[in-house]
């Protein structure tokens, strides 16, 4: 019998945090990308909340990439901003 497992695609769950919670970085901790997490986190208290409009962003640009190339370019490739 063949073991024909796919990985997991996270792209819809980092989309949504990112669009839902992406000044705290959420979407970024979630794909494992610590260091840019809290850089974003930081950006964000600093900026009052201006920087949150990066992880929306973030978030329309992951949802509106197909699921392969999404996970070539984010979860292979660990493209960690846009």
């Amino acid at each position: 019998m063949e073991n024909n497992l796919k990985p997991e695609n996270k792209k819809v769950t980092a989309g949504v945090l990112g669009i839902l919670l992406g000044g705290f970085g959420i979407h970024k901790f979630y794909l494992g990308y610590q260091k840019e997490g809290i850089i974003q986190l930081i950006l964000t208290i600093v900026t009052c909340g201006a920087a949150s409009l990066v992880g929306f962003i973030e978030g329309i640009i992951y949802l509106t990439k197909t699921d392969e190339d999404f996970y070539q370019t984010y979860q292979v490739g660990r493209k960690p901003w846009f």
